[in-house]
């Protein structure tokens, strides 16, 4: 038995300022979109040429607030070609929140709070 990740979902406060972050920040145009007959929700994949993997954005029309993400202890990783140019768009963009030199590495935090790790490639 095998199984491959598919997606990872995100439920967001708002849709169109994550989109436009996720696009900005990481090149994750959206793939497909699935809204509620009702309207209670939109669902949206984005994703890029460099993996099938997506993250799922979930909208849910009757949340107030921001999401409790406890202690920010999970995150999703993204490997990058030109880490330096990454950390200069991140930092410009003043969404770095974390950053570990020893392990060069560093987190970027989104408009809901979820953190996002930036690994160089290796």
């Amino acid at each position: 038995m095998k199984f491959k990740m598919i997606h990872e979902n995100y439920n967001v406060t708002d849709l169109e300022k994550s989109l436009a972050f996720y696009e900005e920040a990481f090149g994750l145009k959206e793939i497909r979109r699935k809204t509620a007959s009702d309207n209670s929700f939109i669902i949206v994949y984005v994703g890029n040429e460099e993996s099938t993997f997506e993250l799922e954005l979930t909208w849910l029309a009757e949340k107030e607030g921001r999401y409790d993400l406890g202690e920010c202890e999970f995150h999703l990783a993204f490997k990058t070609d030109d880490y330096e140019a990454a950390y200069k768009k991140h930092k410009e963009m003043g969404c770095i929140c974390y950053e570990n030199p020893s392990m060069g590495i560093y987190f970027v935090e989104d408009p809901d709070g979820y953190w996002l790790e930036v690994v160089p490639t290796r």
